[in-house]
């Protein structure tokens, strides 16, 4: 079938279209990969609507091994090296028939798994000859679901173009938000900058070695760049637009990002897997209201709840019922409030902490915890008591050396001077671990 985006590499000749491996690749070197795949998919007897995994990081290989996949009509896995049980999970609940795996060196190791991929869901992408991608929740809850998109209808999404620009690949390819970077920034003629490390140090020292223009990432490791100081030690004066999704933003964070970054414009983004990345206007740099919405998207508030319909939602889950109204609206579980035409995102109704009968929101009490100094990061979870029903547990990141004891005795005297009574953290504690998933969003499962 006519596959636009591969076949309009070419166009964009001897242009930057990745940095990977501190090298730099152009269209048309992309462009050839491409072919290669091709051959490749030939080679395998690989065919239209054969569920395929492409494991591996983001590079040109990678990038086109997806493009090929897709301009084959196959349905497509993105896996980023996931821990050997979780692959297992990942495979049998894709009914990977093909896994395709690329190499350090750019090769790749192909193997058939002996499944026959027979989901319903799959039959209708193959009826129509078009092709699919899968896409895992992180699953930090429990088993992980497991989204099958339309990948033409993804797609078509970027035929209108725009600038191109030098956009900084954070979230990986098994994510929506990094399926969404490589494709928008491709289209356009841009540049993707990949990063190996994800610290804060590495990151920023990338930006200013490749002149980033658009930094998309999370709000837990926007606070991570703040609190480690990275960018007093990096240029990053070429940023232009920094994005923030996946979680609600702390305001406490919000502020310090003017101030960090004053030249850069601040935009909240708003995607969920099921649905693709809708298109959003913040109402300010320093403001948590956005609008939602756009042709091909609509969105309805039910129950302080917030319901969207999307051109490109997901045919289904595989693995799990799909939340959708009769009318196609799905259900993001997301709290909001609304002034006007612009929303406010709370928190996950699953993540609300019911104090007694009094709503905790846990963004609101971990901004708060984030205004004490010596406090690096804060996750703010429930806790079971036999009196309230729940009470608010927080758990600390210091900054540096610090008494944990007064460290504890100071964030509880600050909340109770800017909390209602009943949101002020009954358990504090101090922790060094981590407090974030490998999407770099924030876990509230497991820590005590």
């Amino acid at each position: 079938m006519p596959f636009p985006l591969s076949a309009s590499l070419e166009r964009f000749g001897d242009s930057a279209a990745m940095v990977f491996d501190h090298r730099t690749f152009s269209y048309r070197e992309l462009s050839e990969h491409v072919a290669e795949w091709r051959s490749h998919l030939d080679s395998c007897a690989i065919s239209r609507g054969q569920v395929v995994t492409l494991e591996g990081p983001c590079s040109p290989q990678t990038v086109a091994g997806l493009l090929a996949l897709a301009e084959r009509g196959a349905i497509t896995v993105p896996l980023n090296n996931p821990p050997a049980a979780k692959r297992a999970e990942y495979l049998d609940v894709a009914e990977a028939e093909v896994t395709v795996t690329v190499l350090p060196d750019g090769s790749r190791h192909t193997e058939r798994t002996g499944r026959t991929a027979g989901h319903p869901l799959y039959a209708r992408l193959r009826q129509d000859g078009r092709p699919g991608l899968v896409l895992f929740s992180s699953g930090t809850t429990g088993r992980s679901k497991a989204s099958l998109l339309d990948l033409e209808k993804m797609l078509a999404r970027y035929a209108a173009g725009g600038p191109g620009r030098r956009i900084m690949s954070f979230l990986s390819m098994d994510h929506i938000g990094g399926v969404n970077t490589v494709l928008h920034t491709l289209s356009t003629g841009g540049t993707v900058v990949t990063v190996s490390d994800r610290t804060p140090d590495a990151v920023l020292a990338a930006v200013a070695a490749h002149r980033v223009q658009v930094l998309p990432t999370t709000p837990t490791f926007l606070n991570m760049v703040l609190v480690s100081g990275a960018a007093e030690r990096h240029d990053a004066s070429s940023l232009e637009l920094i994005t923030y999704g996946t979680e609600p933003m702390p305001q406490q964070t919000l502020g310090w990002l003017c101030r960090g970054f004053p030249q850069a414009r601040l935009k909240q983004t708003y995607g969920l897997s099921e649905l693709g990345i809708l298109p959003t206007k913040s109402r300010g740099n320093g403001e948590l209201w956005m609008k939602l919405g756009g042709t091909g998207f609509a969105h309805k508030i039910a129950d302080n709840v917030l319901w969207i319909r999307s051109d490109m939602a997901m045919l289904g889950y595989l693995n799990a019922p799909a939340p959708f109204d009769a009318e196609g609206f799905f259900n993001t579980e997301d709290v909001v409030v609304r002034d006007g035409e612009w929303i406010r995102v709370l928190g996950r109704r699953s993540e609300i902490i019911n104090v007694g009968g009094e709503k905790v929101y846990p963004s609101e009490v971990e901004s708060v915890l984030l205004e004490v100094p010596g406090v690096a990061e804060a996750t703010v979870s429930g806790h079971p008591s036999p009196v309230t029903g729940m009470v608010v547990r927080a758990t600390l990141l210091p900054a540096g050396e610090e008494d944990t004891r007064d460290l504890v005795s100071r964030a509880r005297r600050h909340c109770r001077t800017r909390l209602e009574a009943y949101k002020v953290p009954a358990l504090l504690t101090v922790s060094t671990a981590q407090q974030h998933s490998d999407r770099y969003k924030k876990s509230r499962a497991g820590l005590s």
